[in-house]
């Protein structure tokens, strides 16, 4: 099996991720925010420090970015392929500092009004500034060589070029067949680059593509402006259904979980060489430089299995 087991997360995931962080840091000051990948900062103007003594006002997602609204400054966060967010209810007490390992980002809060109110959350402080354990807070973490994370501290997030030109979000109510119809006409590409570019579509990636491409019948090759209405309606179905079952499962899950029922949901992305849910068939793959697409020949292209590429080159 070919499971990428970084668990590369999309829409349904981080907007789930969105959610959980909310609940957690909102009214919530900020008293760490220390950075141990500097590469992952791509801006310098406000400075990464700014953001300590203001108040987290909420978390969103955009596409596949994590938004975090601090009273005045963002924190915009993309996870990229091997990102991720651990939450812990008390943090370590030494700071986080540049290294080799997977951790990018330690962020730590205060108590919220009601728990001074109440008395608690009082903590003591170490001589280097940093919360004694019972700190709340988060970890940004990357797994893995290839090191893409990325963090921007921006005044509002259309500043952050990814952000700005982000495509419809395929689960908005205005995103209908007429509107799915228009873009596929404009594409001189694939369906499965339309799905996946972020420009066009938001949020959607190599997995759920996979499986909207799988539900609809479709060859992940087919030149999207050549869809007939059939199969733009069975492309649109698709989309609304996988991205919305993966969402209700997704949406009140811990971190901790989210990457686990991912995997365990789909159906042809990274199984290949397993039974087709849907045919008995197996499922096959086309591997790219960095990364594979999944599909079943006979749910998909009639039967016919379709060119690996990568195999294909070394043939040549």
């Amino acid at each position: 099996m070919t499971w990428d087991n970084r668990g590369v997360p999309e829409l349904p995931e981080v907007e789930a991720l969105g959610r959980f962080l909310d609940q957690r840091i909102a009214g919530r000051d900020v008293e760490r925010c220390e950075l141990a990948a500097i590469a992952a900062l791509k801006t310098f103007d406000p400075p990464l420090t700014a953001l300590v003594g203001r108040t987290a006002l909420g978390c969103n997602r955009r596409g596949k970015y994590l938004c975090f609204d601090l009273d005045g400054l963002w924190l915009v966060l993309h996870l990229a392929r091997g990102g991720w967010v651990r939450w812990r209810d008390a943090l370590p007490a030494e700071r986080a500092r540049p290294g080799r390992g997977p951790l990018a980002l330690r962020m730590g809060f205060g108590p919220t009004v009601a728990e001074l109110a109440a008395g608690e959350g009082q903590r003591d402080r170490s001589r280097d500034g940093a919360s004694r354990p019972g700190t709340p807070g988060f970890d940004v973490t990357e797994m893995g060589t290839e090191k893409r994370l990325a963090l921007w501290v921006v005044e509002h997030p259309d500043q952050v070029e990814g952000v700005a030109t982000l495509g419809v979000e395929p689960l908005d109510p205005a995103f209908d067949l007429d509107r799915l119809g228009a873009l596929l006409g404009a594409s001189p590409g694939t369906i499965k680059t339309v799905l996946a570019s972020q420009s066009v579509i938001a949020g959607i990636g190599n997995a759920y593509s996979d499986e909207i491409l799988h539900a609809a019948r479709l060859s992940p090759f087919k030149p999207a402006r050549n869809l007939d209405a059939d199969e733009v309606a069975r492309l649109h179905a698709a989309m609304v259904e996988i991205l919305g079952a993966a969402m209700a499962r997704a949406v009140g899950q811990g971190a901790a979980e989210l990457k686990g029922d991912k995997k365990r949901s789909m159906r042809v992305h990274g199984r290949t060489g397993e039974p087709c849910p849907a045919c008995g068939d197996v499922v096959r793959e086309v591997s790219f430089a960095t990364k594979s697409l999944q599909y079943c020949a006979t749910c998909q292209t009639g039967g016919k299995p379709l060119a690996d590429r990568r195999l294909s080159r070394l043939l040549k």
